[in-house]
């Protein structure tokens, strides 16, 4: 890798680009290293802390190809290959082969699997699938350290607490990135032959739970969009923004994972009037798909059902109910016994309140059999879901950009796009504008308007207004001030939240059914057999560019 200094900054060098560092980019550095290329992370925070794997995980997804039942490729692919379209046959044959070698590199990390009395890994069902798929975490929140140590070991250069900004192309081939350092506001450009995507698939502070602490979410806070807006501007087509959103229950009044534990160890979900409800919506109960579960206990509040709504494990025998609550659950996010101490929660005595969360915002990027999108030499780390397929994607990804990157030339940003976009980064720093505005006053505006006309239930006409005040707020983007780097950060991660919404409620307004979403729409309130195919959303002179995504295609 090569560093450079000019008078804006430093312009970097490399053959691999690795945007993002949680884990997807882990499991792409992982792959990548030692193909005899220079590889190159960057990412917003630190190495051993940074993405949602960063907070912690309990469980990770893996088809192991034993004799248990549906534990093999061929149910994984038709799994996700029904459930999901935009997805291509070879991809998920691809993460079902970074599987076994990701579950090794991680238990070489440190990461503790927990195992049955005769020696092989506890899985369990989770989110409608056939089969027992999901390894149980004791020791989660470690994971992160243990992976950057390995990474760190094998050589890759890492840019920490670097923002990424801004995506260039040159060519119709990826050409690099520029962003700057949120500690020290250094600018700088990379220039690189490929690069890996791997910005995060949640975009979190989208809408609001019951908190209405914008960094008091199911996932990660920081992750807000980047994945898509980046790539959309430089002409990477997104699949599926308008149905690809997610949500989760929650412990009431307090972000965080972790309902796949509660769900797939046999928590009942009950409405206020004491009664289970899941089987009116699933098949398969609180274990079924989460869609289902959101929109079911978001039903039963429309009828007046609740709230209150409750998980209630003390059903459970001694052992699984203690598994839960102090070994799974705080392997997530490191503050929950503290949660529960300071309420008065014990799974084993009360039912625990949850909530219907906020909904987050998410897609996949339109790309081939090996993950490249049709920006040459860009790859789609994030497409696949959960832990499991942000480092299983990763992984595939990171490999096929290390194997070809050679073959492709050097390309970078020019000397007139580096200093535009110099200027574009630090202007907020420089505002002194006496009726300038914050970034809390640029960005709560945006959950507000989608929380209104645009979160679980919603409609047509809705959406076009939400999209006029949403269009109101960007007229005042250039009026936002930064005190400092920090809310410099924090400007850039708006813009980006911003531009995620209007993408995904333009989106939304081609889709004239209910069902495939996690939202209703009153106005057209069914699902429509004609429309179970992808929407891909391009970025066109003019706005936005939409075809349909026929099944024979995927």
């Amino acid at each position: 890798m090569k560093a450079v200094k000019h008078d804006w900054g430093t312009l970097y060098e490399t053959d691999v680009l690795i945007l993002g560092t949680g884990a997807s980019g882990i499991g792409a550095a992982l792959n990548a290293a030692g193909k005899g290329v220079d590889i190159l992370m960057a990412g917003k925070g630190t190495l051993e802390s940074s993405g949602s794997l960063g907070g912690g995980n309990d469980h990770f997804m893996a088809v192991l190809d034993t004799d248990e039942p549906f534990d093999n490729k061929e149910s994984f692919v038709a799994f996700y290959m029904k459930s999901a379209f935009g997805y291509r046959e070879r991809q998920i044959e691809q993460w079902h082969a970074a599987l076994k070698p990701c579950v090794k590199i991680l238990e070489e990390c440190g990461v503790e699997f927990l195992r049955r009395e005769d020696g092989f890994y506890f899985r369990s069902v989770g989110f409608g699938q056939p089969g027992a798929w999901w390894m149980h975490i004791p020791n989660g929140r470690r994971i992160k350290r243990g992976l950057a140590k390995r990474v760190r070991s094998l050589g890759v250069k890492v840019l920490d607490n670097f923002q990424i900004t801004r995506l260039f192309k040159k060519d119709g081939k990826i050409a690099g990135c520029m962003g700057f350092d949120v500690l020290t506001g250094e600018v700088s450009a990379i220039r690189c032959r490929t690069a890996v995507n791997s910005l995060g698939w949640h975009a979190q502070r989208c809408t609001n739970n019951s908190s209405h602490n914008p960094y008091n979410c199911w996932f990660t806070p920081f992750t807000t969009g980047s994945y898509f807006t980046l790539s959309y501007d430089i002409g990477v087509p997104i699949i599926n923004a308008d149905i690809s959103c997610r949500g989760t229950i929650l412990p009431k009044g307090w972000g965080a994972p972790g309902m796949n534990g509660i769900n797939n160890m046999g928590g009942y979900e009950l409405n206020a009037l004491g009664e289970r409800f899941m089987f009116k919506y699933d098949p398969m109960g609180e274990n079924g798909i989460r869609r289902n579960q959101m929109m079911g206990t978001n039903q039963q509040q429309v009828e007046g059902y609740g709230p209150p709504f409750y998980m209630d494990m003390r059903h459970l025998n001694e052992h699984d109910v203690h598994h839960l609550q102090y070994v799974l659950m705080p392997a997530d996010k490191a503050t929950y016994l503290d949660y529960c101490k300071a309420r008065g929660i014990e799974f084993s005595k009360y039912p625990l309140e949850v909530e219907v969360g906020e909904l987050s915002l998410s897609g996949m990027l339109l790309a081939d059999d090996n993950l490249e999108t049709p920006v040459r030499g860009l790859y789609a780390g994030c497409n696949f879901t959960s832990f499991s397929g942000a480092m299983c994607g990763g992984f595939v990804a990171g490999g096929h950009a290390a194997e070809n990157a050679l073959s492709l030339d050097m390309a970078g940003p020019s000397e007139e796009e580096i200093l535009a976009e110099c200027e574009r980064i630090l202007a907020p720093l420089k505002n002194d504008s006496p009726t300038a505005i914050t970034h809390r006053d640029f960005e709560d505006p945006i959950r507000q308007v989608m929380d209104y006309y645009a979160k679980f239930r919603r409609n047509m006409p809705g959406m076009t207004v939400a999209l006029d005040r949403l269009d109101f707020i960007d007229g005042y983007r250039n009026r936002v001030r930064a005190g400092n780097l920090h809310d410099l950060m924090r400007i850039h991660e708006a813009f980006e939240i911003l531009d995620l919404c209007r993408i995904h409620l333009d989106a939304c307004l081609q889709r004239k059914e209910s069902g495939r979403g996690m939202y209703v729409l009153t106005d057209y309130p069914e699902k429509d057999p004609a429309l179970a195919k992808g929407l891909v959303v391009s970025k066109g002179a003019e706005g936005p560019v939409y075809s349909w995504l026929e099944p024979a295609a995927r």
